[in-house]
């Protein structure tokens, strides 16, 4: 069932935000189905590029195997992804609100969803879910119960990090988002005169053939970086800042390049004080971890819904 919601944006404005809501047949158990609250990876900011207008969300498979399992799925879309509002692509908190908002809206769609629910998401949207958590104590909400961060976690200033899968398009849509998020903020202090013709397109469709021509660091501006608005905009978006209410499982794949800024973020997450379960996995590919951690994932959940205690493997920080 797909929905359309209010939400919030990363500024406090009333946004339109819409998702899909999956749930078992036949007749909710008593108390409801429990709830997944999904969040995607990244990957276009148009409109068209809504997740829920994909074939199979994406990750359909691996969510439809939840469903089965007596869980509902609420998938948000992201705001400005299937309506018509700009997205503000890496912003943590703005994608974290799409989905805590999510939640009650899914409820009125859907009156067999329970009230506890847990958040989680993969690459990106693993630190929208790490973004919830952090957003658990202005939210008090007692029936959420915890985030799962699966694969590539990172803040927003890691975005560009080389690795083999990067998307040629990624400064075009870090610009996006921090204008979205910041309306001062002006493109071409960030973006070269070769690279501003693409950014104009970015909001239009999803994927730019053209983009691929043009090599990233050719996009970029000489100390693009010590923008102020891009500076606000990745400090805005540094996991790690604000205690978590609730447990966090992180999961990753020994063989992901990411891998160094992953441990950073749960370093940070430890030093805090958060309890944070973090499970490595000798599998090379990481995207094969999300479905090789599996029953680790059912585990963990499991022990939320029970109400058992979380285990932390956080270490001493240094």
């Amino acid at each position: 069932m797909r929905i359309l919601y209010y939400s919030r944006s990363g500024t406090g404005e009333t946004v339109a935000s819409s998702g899909v809501v999956l749930f078992p047949e036949g007749n909710a158990p008593a108390g409801g189905w429990p709830v997944i609250a999904w969040a995607h990876e990244l990957n276009d900011v148009a409109r068209p590029c809504a997740p829920s207008l994909a074939q199979n969300l994406v990750h359909g498979p691996f969510l439809a195997m939840y469903v089965k399992l007596g869980y509902a799925i609420v998938a948000t879309d992201y705001a400005g992804l299937g309506t018509n509002f700009r997205n503000a692509f890496a912003d943590v908190r703005a994608n974290a609100f799409n989905v805590i908002d999510s939640i009650p809206a899914a409820r009125q769609a859907v009156p067999g969803l329970g009230a506890r629910w847990i958040a989680m998401g993969t690459a990106e949207g693993g630190a929208a879910a790490i973004g919830v958590a952090e957003l658990g104590r202005e939210m008090r909400d007692p029936n959420f119960l915890g985030s799962i961060a699966i694969s590539r976690i990172m803040d927003a200033e890691g975005i560009l990090t080389p690795r083999p899968d990067q998307s040629h398009e990624l400064p075009l849509l870090l610009a996006y988002g921090i204008k979205t998020i910041d309306t001062q903020f002006e493109p071409k202090d960030m973006l070269t005169d070769e690279a501003l013709p693409l950014y104009e397109q970015v909001g239009q469709s999803c994927g730019i053939a053209d983009a691929a021509k043009i090599p990233i660091a050719a996009m970029l501006k000489l100390h693009w970086d010590s923008n102020r608005f891009v500076e606000d905009y990745f400090k805005r978006n540094r996991l790690g800042t604000s205690p978590a209410a609730v447990p966090i499982l992180v999961i990753s794949s020994e063989g992901e390049l990411s891998l160094f800024t992953t441990t950073e973020v749960v370093r940070r997450l430890c030093k805090q004080g958060d309890r944070v379960l973090f499970n490595r996995y000798a599998e090379y590919n990481p995207g094969s971890v999300i479905g090789d951690s599996v029953r680790d994932q059912m585990a963990w959940i499991q022990d939320r819904f029970a109400g058992r205690a979380a285990r932390s493997n956080c270490t001493t920080p240094p």
